[in-house]
């Protein structure tokens, strides 16, 4: 039967059709029946696309999925309709997932993904942003710089890290600039994600860097108390570090990615004992820039005399404080920043005052290291900020925590960061249900001012759980009574969604 003869069938009334012939009328509705859900009509039914099921999570269903990625694998092929047909269905299923996600909550779910220089195949990149728009995802987090290595172009990277892809004759290949495209192609928002303070160990074989590494007290880098050996955080004051970081950032914001996002916004985390800071060696303040730096808050010569003291020995004594008084007895009392004049400080011996000027110059020492990374984190969302694109900081929930008389040794100040930066808590507790995770989101909140951004990222896959972790579905129910305060959730990572796919990506196996 012609389509038509069958366009005419169609709009036949059967009303009047006699009941003497009910045979003939159950005929016509089956055949209609049939017709209808054929793909004959679909010509004639253009303007009323089919729509993709979505689950409570915005997920497209197995068959659209199936559909659009047989699509893509002959359009790759060279199949012209095919490519039409997977271009039209890309577009679909954008809106349909945007759509989704305006009525549901989480209005904002992202997911997080390092590339490889195998994603430059092909189809890769397509792939890969086909896979997180069915997962319901409306944002994608692309790490940028990571590990000491920068996601630019070889033949177009003017930075100090070399290059993530350095394949010979791939030079021109800019991995960044196409994942910004292929994923706003899909409706996705596409943010760059950056390493921060960890500048990586490819910056710590640089002789002419060697003065922008952090050390501790005890002449130490980050390489030789970090388990992973690879990391290697920076002074935080050093000019130099500053200004290569500066540069780097502006080559990635002039790919104008959706946003930028910053991590590792902190100080090395040690293990054991080492992971609390109680004395002054253990804090990242021996470089001679962070140093002039502390000198500088003095704000008279005792003040500069005891801090300069403290530093070299970790505590000052009564000897100290009588030698000081003697040295620059045209000043009352030693001040800094941020102490308080005492007005009695004449009735009270060296060795009465010496208790509380121990704990106010530890204070002081804590509390210059945090700013240090205050004022980067600053530096790091400038030009961001000049450009109207959106930045953010990721951080640890309890990296800010005292711990006894100590401090967590990461010494992230997250209560301190930008109000006007979203904020990214990793909010990876791993207790076996999501009681721990959920008291990291409530100490995040408790401490926010009003209206801070504020997207957790969730670590976790999706139908099971993973790492001691429920499964993402839990996880983001137990977050769900946060809302409207939480409009936003991010997921570490796509390898763990796709462990197989990642780690055949990885080492460039079994590639489309």
């Amino acid at each position: 039967m012609g389509v038509n003869c069958c366009v005419i069938l169609f709009f036949i009334d059967m009303s009047n059709l006699p009941l003497n012939r009910c045979r003939v009328k159950l005929f016509y509705q089956s055949l209609f029946a049939a017709i209808f859900s054929s793909s004959i009509l679909l010509p004639y039914l253009s303007s009323q696309p089919a729509q993709a099921q979505v689950t409570q999570y915005c997920q497209l269903s197995p068959s659209a999925v199936k559909t659009k990625e047989n699509l893509r694998l002959s359009a790759l092929k060279g199949n012209k309709n095919a490519q039409t047909r997977y271009q039209k269905l890309i577009k679909q299923h954008a809106q349909e997932v945007q759509q989704c996600r305006k009525r549901t909550w989480p209005n904002i779910q992202a997911v997080w993904i390092r590339l490889y220089p195998c994603d430059m195949k092909p189809g890769a990149l397509e792939q890969i942003m086909d896979r997180i728009v069915n997962d319901g995802y409306n944002q994608v987090y692309v790490e940028a710089f990571y590990d000491g290595r920068v996601l630019l172009p070889a033949a177009a990277n003017p930075t100090v890290w070399p290059s993530v892809i350095r394949n010979p004759g791939a030079e021109k290949v800019d991995l960044l600039a196409k994942a910004i495209q292929t994923g706003r192609e899909r409706g996705l928002k596409v943010y760059a994600w950056l390493y921060t303070a960890n500048f990586g160990y490819s910056y710590a074989l640089r002789p002419d860097r060697e003065g922008a590494i952090a050390r501790n007290g005890q002449g130490q880098t980050s390489l030789y108390v970090v388990n992973e050996g690879r990391q290697v955080f920076i002074d935080p004051y050093n000019e130099q570090a500053k200004r290569d970081y500066h540069r780097m950032v502006q080559e990635i914001l002039r790919r104008r990615p959706d946003g930028v996002l910053f991590d590792y916004v902190r100080y090395p985390r040690q293990a054991g004992s080492d992971s609390i800071a109680t004395k002054v060696t253990d804090l990242w303040l021996f470089t001679q820039a962070t140093q002039q730096a502390l000198f500088r808050r003095a704000q008279n010569n005792q003040g500069l005399e005891l801090i300069r003291r403290f530093l070299t020995k970790g505590y000052v004594t009564a000897g100290d404080i009588t030698e000081v008084d003697q040295l620059y007895p045209q000043d009352n009392e030693p001040l800094w920043q941020g102490k308080i004049p005492t007005k009695d400080k004449s009735l009270l011996s060296p060795n009465e005052r010496q208790p509380l000027l121990q704990t106010q110059l530890w204070l002081l020492a804590v509390a210059h290291a945090m700013q240090g990374i205050v004022d980067f984190v600053n530096l790091a969302t400038h030009p961001a900020k000049q450009l109207g694109i959106p930045s953010g900081v990721v951080f640890f929930p309890e990296g800010n925590q005292t711990v006894g008389q100590g401090y967590d040794s990461r010494l992230q100040p997250w209560d301190q960061f930008p109000s006007s930066s979203q904020w990214h808590p990793m909010s990876y507790a791993a207790c076996g249900h999501v009681t721990c995770i959920v008291e990291q989101v409530q100490r995040v909140l408790s401490l926010a001012q009003p209206g801070t951004q504020i997207i957790p990222a969730l670590a976790g896959k999706w139908g099971g759980a993973v790492s001691n972790r429920p499964s993402l579905e839990a996880q983001m129910q137990a977050l769900r009574k946060f809302a409207p305060q939480l409009k936003g959730v991010s997921h570490f990572a796509y390898s763990w969604q796709y462990p197989q796919h990642d780690s055949d990506r990885k080492a460039c196996r079994h590639y489309n």
